[in-house]
């Protein structure tokens, strides 16, 4: 299997990478299921890169339906490094408005049903998480949102619930009283998972309404939402392309090496099935 440096997770209306060279697809089977969609497979900036639509092509899976394990192990199989994330969000601050770009540094997680972690079973193991973002790819990637042409805003908190159904209006001015700044439902269970896999990950929020505190939001249309959609899409896009180009591979990331304080138990302890299974993110310690 070629090895891959990069994965890009794209989200709604952002379901392929049209730049992608030397592209094939490759199906995976994970020791946590199978992944959303298959991989495409091939080269943008002069790098090797996997592409997985997070939702599947079809737009058939739901948030709390994601086996984010799979997708997040998939990329580890195929050798990913760094990973990059594209989502649709709702806007809790007026200032952040339909178009724009967030590239949140925090999250807060709403969640209640969702698998986020590879360890159990065996095997107990507790990464850092005080900063989920990699602060240098998030930078990378608000430089290429600039370029790209984008309105950018740089730091926030996300938000990430449970879903499919959106907020309450009771929740949403509750989130905005918190000083959050965006709400969407995939990022967190992905940030996390990446941590374990030592993958450094940073995503791009793209504002398609503003949540129901908004006193126009009931005057949002289906299909104004889905213009927005395919917008942010084209925008995402370049600006992905232009952040792989500029990811210095030689960069020693500090999250490369997030496991290596973070197991608690003894190699010797560790059932052998659990090895086998983890064995992509625990060939450098056991």
């Amino acid at each position: 299997m070629d090895s891959i440096d990069i994965g890009i997770l794209g989200g709604s209306g952002f379901y392929n990478m049209s730049r992608l060279t030397n592209r094939r697809e490759v199906a995976l089977e994970t020791p946590f299921g199978t992944p959303s969609d298959a991989y495409l497979v091939g080269e943008l900036g002069g790098k090797r890169v996997a592409f997985l639509a997070r939702h599947n092509r079809k737009h058939n899976l739901m948030p709390s339906e994601l086996n984010f394990r799979a997708n997040i192990y998939g990329f580890k199989m195929l050798g990913a490094r760094y990973l990059l994330s594209a989502s649709a969000v709702g806007s809790l601050k007026e200032e952040y408005a339909p178009t724009h770009f967030v590239f949140p540094d925090q999250f807060i997680d709403r969640t209640r049903h969702r698998p986020d972690t590879f360890f159990g079973g065996g095997i107990v193991a507790h990464v850092a998480f005080g900063d989920p973002i990699c602060t240098y790819t998030q930078d990378i990637l608000h430089k290429a949102g600039l370029e790209a042409g984008v309105t950018c805003h740089k730091g926030g908190s996300y938000i990430c619930m449970e879903g499919p159904q959106f907020s309450t209006k009771a929740e949403s001015f509750l989130y905005r009283r918190w000083g959050a700044d965006i709400i969407g439902m995939t990022n967190i269970q992905e940030a996390k998972l990446a941590r374990e896999a030592e993958m450094a990950y940073a995503t791009i929020a793209m504002v398609t309404d503003y949540d129901c505190w908004h006193e126009g939001h009931d005057d949002v249309t289906v299909e104004q939402v889905i213009k927005i959609l395919h917008t942010n899409a084209d925008a995402a896009a370049r600006t992905i392309e232009l952040a792989v180009q500029n990811i210095d591979l030689d960069y020693e990331n500090p999250i490369f090496d997030a496991l290596k304080i973070a197991i608690m138990t003894r190699p010797e302890d560790v059932p052998a099935d659990r090895k086998e299974q983890l064995k992509h993110l625990l060939a450098k310690y056991m």
